[in-house]
C-alpha cells in the first residue's frame, strides 16, 4: 500500500498535481477526452459533405458557420443567464445530442439529390458544434479550476483533448466501412452523452479543489478559511444562477480592454491559421501536382509529428513553463514561433521549411498557448466565462477565418506570390507577440487583486 501511494504520488508530482488534486484532474481529463472524441467521429463526415458541396462553395459554408455563431451565442447566453451550471452545459450538450439524432433521421429519409442540401446544412452545423462543445468544456474548467491550479494543470487536461482526437478518428476510419458514415453519427451522440455525465462529475469537484493544499496559490480566496468554509462556498458557487442578459458577452468584450485583448488574440491566431494553410495547399500543390497518395503521406506524417510533439509538452513541459515563466511568456510563444516561420518561409518557401514551421505551430497551440489563453479566464467574473468566453471561442474565431481566406485571395489577385504573402503576416505577429506581453500583465495585475 506505501508502495503505492508512493506510486501514485510520484505521478501526480510528475504532472504538477498537489495532494487532493488527482481525482478532479482525471475527471476533467477524462470530461475533454470525450468531446473531443464525440467531434472526430463525425469530423472526417464533414468533411466528406464539404467535398461533395464543391470546392466553389466552401467559402460560402464558412461565411454561414460565422453567421450561425452569432445566431446560436444570444442562445446560449439565454441559458447561462436563467440556469444554474450543471443545467445549462448539460442542456447545451443534449441540445447538440438531439441534432445528431435528427440529422441522422433526415438522411435516412432524403435521397441523394436532396442529402447534398442536407449536407451542406450538416457541415455548418458541425463547425458549430466543434466550437461550442470546446469552449463550454474549458469554461467550466476556468470556473472550477483557480489559477494557480489552472496554469499548473490545464497542459495536463489538454492531453485528454489530444487523445480524444486521435481516438476518435481512428473510430471513425476502422468502423466506417462496417458501420456506415450515419450510424457513426450516433456514436458520437453517446460519447458526448458520456462527456455530459463527466461534466457533471467535474460539477461537483469545485469543493474538492478549494480543499486541496494550494497554498502557494496566489489567487486562493481567503486562505485562512476552514475547510467547511470554503466547501460551503464553492458549492454556492456552483448553484448560484449566473444571471444578466443575453448580450452581455458582447457587451463585455466591447467595453473591456482585457477582454478584447483577449478577442484579438483569437483573431491573431485564426488570421495566421489560415494564412499558413493556404500557403500549405500552395506548395504541396507546386511540390506534388496530382500525386495524391505523396500528399496524403507528408500530411499523415505531420499529423504525426504533431501528435507526438504535443502529448509531450502537455505532459512534462507546459504546466513548468506557465509556472516558472508566466502566463505572458507562454501566449507570446506561438506568435514568436509564426514570426519567425513566416520570416523564413518568405525568404525560402519550401516544403520543408513549411514542413517545420508547421509542425512547430500547431504543436505550440495545442501544448503552450491554448492552455495558457484559457488561464486567462481564470480571474474573471463567472458571467465573463462562460458569456464573453463563448463569443470569442466562435464568432470571433471564425471570423478570423473569414478574414485570413479572404484576405489572402485578394492579396493573391493582387500579384503577391508565396514569399509576398509570408511576410505580409510578419508584421500581425510582432502585433501579437505585443498583445501577448500586454495581456500578460494584465493577468498578473488581476491575479494580484484576487489576492487582495
Amino acid at each position: 500500500m506505501n508502495a503505492e501511494t508512493g506510486l501514485l504520488a510520484r505521478l501526480r508530482a510528475s504532472v504538477g498535481a498537489r495532494p487532493g488534486e488527482g481525482a478532479v484532474l482525471v475527471w476533467a481529463t477524462a470530461y475533454y477526452f470525450l468531446v473531443l472524441c464525440a467531434y472526430y467521429v463525425i469530423r472526417p463526415i464533414r468533411d466528406d459533405m464539404g467535398a461533395a458541396s464543391g470546392a466553389e462553395n466552401l467559402a460560402w459554408l464558412f461565411t454561414g458557420t460565422m453567421v450561425g455563431m452569432l445566431l446560436v451565442h444570444p442562445l446560449y447566453t439565454s441559458l447561462v443567464s436563467t440556469l444554474r451550471r450543471r443545467q445549462f452545459i448539460g442542456w447545451t450538450y443534449r441540445f447538440f445530442i438531439l441534432n445528431l439524432v435528427v440529422f441522422y433521421l433526415i438522411f435516412r429519409a432524403v435521397d441523394a439529390s436532396q442529402a447534398v442540401w442536407v449536407g451542406r446544412v450538416f457541415f455548418i452545423w458541425t463547425s458549430i458544434f466543434n466550437l461550442f462543445v470546446v469552449s463550454v468544456f474549458w469554461s467550466l474548467l476556468t470556473d472550477v479550476f483557480r489559477p494557480g491550479q489552472g496554469k499548473r494543470l490545464f497542459g495536463v487536461v489538454a492531453v485528454g483533448g489530444t487523445v480524444g482526437a486521435m481516438l476518435g478518428a481512428s473510430i471513425t476510419t476502422g468502423l466506417v466501412g462496417v458501420m456506415g458514415p450515419l450510424n457513426l453519427m450516433l456514436v458520437s451522440a453517446l460519447i458526448l452523452e458520456l462527456a455530459v455525465r463527466a461534466s457533471h462529475v467535474l460539477d461537483k469537484a469545485e469543493a474538492a479543489l478549494r480543499l486541496s493544499d494550494d497554498g502557494s496559490d496566489p489567487a486562493a480566496a481567503d486562505g485562512a478559511a476552514s475547510d467547511a468554509t470554503a466547501g460551503a462556498s464553492a458549492a454556492a458557487s456552483s448553484d448560484a444562477v449566473i444571471g444578466g442578459g443575453m448580450l452581455d458577452g458582447i457587451k463585455h468584450i466591447l467595453s473591456s480592454p482585457y477582454l478584447l485583448g483577449i478577442a484579438s488574440l483569437i483573431l491573431f491566431y485564426t488570421i495566421s491559421s489560415t494564412f499558413l494553410y493556404f500557403q500549405q495547399v500552395d506548395v504541396v500543390a507546386r511540390t506534388f501536382g496530382e500525386d495524391r497518395a505523396a500528399r496524403t503521406q507528408v500530411f499523415g506524417a505531420m499529423d504525426i509529428a504533431v501528435n507526438a510533439l504535443t502529448l509531450l509538452a502537455q505532459l512534462f513541459v507546459t504546466g513548468r513553463f506557465i509556472k516558472w515563466l508566466g502566463v505572458g511568456a507562454a501566449l507570446a510563444f506561438l506568435p514568436l514561433v509564426t514570426l519567425i516561420g513566416f520570416g523564413v518561409m518568405g525568404f525560402a518557401p519550401t516544403l520543408a521549411v513549411l514542413i517545420v514551421f508547421q509542425v512547430a505551430r500547431r504543436a505550440g497551440n495545442f501544448a503552450i498557448q491554448r492552455p495558457a489563453r484559457e488561464a486567462l479566464f481564470t480571474v474573471l467574473g463567472r458571467s465573463d466565462k462562460y458569456k464573453a468566453k463563448n463569443f470569442s471561442d466562435t464568432f470571433v474565431y471564425r471570423l478570423g477565418d473569414q478574414v485570413g481566406a479572404w484576405s489572402y485571395t485578394w492579396m493573391g489577385v493582387f500579384g503577391l506570390g508565396l514569399s509576398g504573402l509570408a511576410f505580409s503576416m510578419v508584421p500581425l505577429s510582432l502585433a501579437w507577440v505585443a498583445l501577448a506581453a500586454w495581456l500578460g500583465r494584465q493577468y498578473l495585475a488581476r491575479e494580484k487583486q484576487r489576492t487582495a
